[in-house]
């Protein structure tokens, strides 16, 4: 879907399945349910953040960037998703990440050591613009 004028870089495979939850639906005797699957937008494990990311990189692109910083938590699924298409554009990412680092990486942040964070800093503190 396209937002006015805004550029847009496509990142995804949209548009994403909808997907009726009959389960819950009889368990709840209720109206038809769905569910959006966007973890199924063929990008990083997918997830919704994936649309906005299409608009801020295509700005970031258009400007010359070769890098992007972005934060998150040390579990951050947007990091995650910033990683893969970072990749997916060429750009060097750097991540940093409010929590501390873990002795072993699990979860979204193996996968963003994975996907070849160019750097990955920890902050601790309240918000972000303690550090």
């Amino acid at each position: 879907m396209q937002i006015g004028k805004l550029e847009r870089v496509s990142l995804g495979e949209f548009p994403t399945p909808l997907q009726e939850l009959k389960n819950l639906q009889q368990h709840l005797n209720g109206p038809r349910i769905f569910i959006k699957r966007d973890d199924l937008n063929g990008l990083g494990l997918g997830g919704n953040k994936l649309r906005k990311l299409e608009y801020a990189l295509a700005e970031a692109t258009k400007q010359g960037a070769t890098a992007i910083i972005t934060t998150g938590a040390v579990q951050s699924n947007h990091t995650r998703l910033t990683m893969a298409a970072g990749n997916k554009l060429g750009l060097k990412t750097y991540l940093v990440l409010k929590g501390e680092e873990p002795k072993i990486a699990t979860g979204n942040l193996l996968l963003d050591k994975l996907l070849g964070a160019q750097e990955i800093h920890y902050v601790w503190g309240q918000s972000y613009s303690d550090k």
